[in-house]
């Protein structure tokens, strides 16, 4: 997991990119995530991402894939997407695999539309659907930052086979937010008998915190509020071991299908 804060510099970005995931791939991990709009940081209230939105053949992506050959390292990044709204942008994740090739895209679906910002003014939300990649021999699910406070789309993505939440952010720091920035990881990870790992954007804006979270609910590795990153190792063995004693999946007395 890697915190850092984007700028609105796509550039400096990529190159921000390039210096973090070499960095990180030093550790030797299957992969690397980044945080949430890590191409271009959100605009201010009032104005528009859409200038700074690509296409999934774009320089940032380029960026991602170049980065994962170079290091033989999966990547999940967040980016602005151009969608059929030339003014609203999706919000989307990227998963790249070590090869390079594109393993899948995640449109955000929740908008943050709360504590006084409205994110719907600027982009689009994707299609209500759990988006599940495989990474060597996990399953992952992605989530992107406000999906966090949405527990039906954690739950949508483990009844498809996620085995690890991956939840890219840029947690707005305010009241309480850090507060419901951990308890809301813990708490997916508990109630899903799952992995979580989220990267965050860290600064003035952001609160940080990344961590990788296991299915007991125990941080493995965390960074705090300084640029850096937390390496943590997930165990199928420890995954199978907890739903075994702690079997709330199978016990569930109804589902929820996502609308």
């Amino acid at each position: 997991m890697v915190q850092t804060a984007s700028s609105y510099d796509k550039v400096a970005n990529r190159d921000a990119v390039s210096r973090l995931v070499a960095d990180a791939a030093q550790g030797g991990p299957d992969l690397v995530v980044l945080p949430e709009a890590m191409m271009s940081d959100f605009a201010v209230e009032g104005e528009s991402v859409a200038e700074a939105a690509e296409a999934l053949d774009g320089e940032f992506v380029t960026t991602l894939r170049k980065a994962a050959v170079e290091h033989g390292v999966a990547i999940v990044a967040g980016m602005f997407e151009r969608s059929c709204d030339q003014h609203r942008p999706y919000n989307t994740l990227l998963a790249v695999g070590a090869d390079g090739a594109l393993l899948g895209a995640y449109r955000k679906i929740h908008l943050y539309d709360a504590f006084g910002y409205k994110e719907s003014d600027q982009l689009t939300p994707g299609d209500v659907a759990p988006v599940v990649v495989q990474i060597g021999d996990h399953s992952l699910g992605l989530m992107t930052c406000y999906d966090l406070r949405f527990p039906e789309l954690s739950r949508a993505l483990v009844d498809a086979g996620a085995e690890v939440l991956v939840v890219p952010a840029a947690w707005v720091r305010g009241p309480l937010k850090e507060h419901h920035w951990t308890t809301l990881l813990t708490a997916r990870a508990v109630e899903n008998t799952c992995y979580v790992a989220a990267a965050a954007q860290n600064g003035k804006k952001y609160c940080g915190l990344s961590q990788v979270i296991d299915p007991q609910g125990i941080a493995l590795a965390s960074v705090g509020e300084a640029d850096g990153h937390a390496f943590a190792e997930i165990s199928a063995e420890r995954l199978a071991d907890v739903r075994k004693r702690n079997p709330s999946l199978q016990n569930r007395r109804y589902s929820v299908t996502p609308r």
